[in-house]
């Protein structure tokens, strides 16, 4: 019987939840976790109060622990966030990205592409390859810090990324996005680089469309707005 630690159980939990298995909203019980992982209630409290921090699960004294729902105003400033900063590095990247960089772009690309293409894509797996490859640009212009910035900041938007992936399946349409954006950087267009980053990462708001606010709306905070993604073609008149 697997032995497990306070930093095991966390990161058993951290995964569940990041990848929706865990679904927003759901019940988390103190007994339950106590059976599961063979350990008093001490380390889960300590764990649960863990993940209270990382906003990921709701604490009502005496009544309930909940894996936190997704807050739509949250996630579209984080998409603010990193379509801003991603397009600037993306932009400086084209400027030094030769043959050898685009070629290493390309395979990662076809690497997800063929993931894409099984009969049941692994999300996990699909995610931790899409995230790589945008790490690719980050790390080649220096802005390695920047990276670590939006990868610490960014659970809210990430499960999205997870529910567009694990509910709707859309892993051929971000394999797609991703040739066009590789086809900016390509012909060093800073105009459609910025068209296409906005496409892709406003991308799963405009794929799940209506569903946000019918079929997936339980794991959303009651009340969430539901606003209307930037366009590429806004992205390019704006400010």
């Amino acid at each position: 019987m697997q032995a497990w630690s306070s930093h095991d159980i966390y990161e058993a939990l951290y995964r569940q939840i990041m990848s929706l298995e865990l679904k927003p909203g759901a019940t988390l019980r103190e007994n339950s976790l106590c059976e599961r992982f063979g350990i008093s209630r001490t380390p889960i409290r300590s764990v649960l109060q863990e993940l209270r921090i990382a906003g990921l699960i709701e604490v009502t004294p005496y009544k309930s622990t909940r894996v936190t729902r997704l807050d739509f105003d949250t996630i579209s400033q984080q998409i603010y966030l990193r379509n801003a900063v991603e397009c600037a590095v993306m932009q400086d990247y084209s400027m030094i990205c030769n043959g050898e960089k685009l070629a290493q772009l390309r395979a990662r690309n076809e690497s997800l592409r063929r993931l894409a293409c099984q009969d049941a894509p692994d999300p996990c797996a699909f995610y931790e390859l899409d995230s790589r490859l945008h790490e690719c640009w980050f790390l080649a212009t220096g802005k390695d810090q920047l990276w670590q910035l939006i990868q610490t900041a960014q659970n809210s938007y990430s499960r999205f990324r997870m529910l567009d992936l694990v509910e709707a399946g859309n892993f051929a349409e971000i394999v797609a996005e991703h040739d066009l954006l590789l086809d900016a950087i390509a012909r060093r267009d800073a105009g459609a680089i910025r068209a296409e980053c906005a496409r892709h990462l406003y991308g799963g708001v405009t794929r799940l469309g209506e569903e946000l606010s019918t079929k997936f709306a339980d794991y959303f905070v009651p009340g969430s707005h539901w606003p209307a993604p930037v366009t590429p073609e806004q992205e390019e008149t704006a400010p």
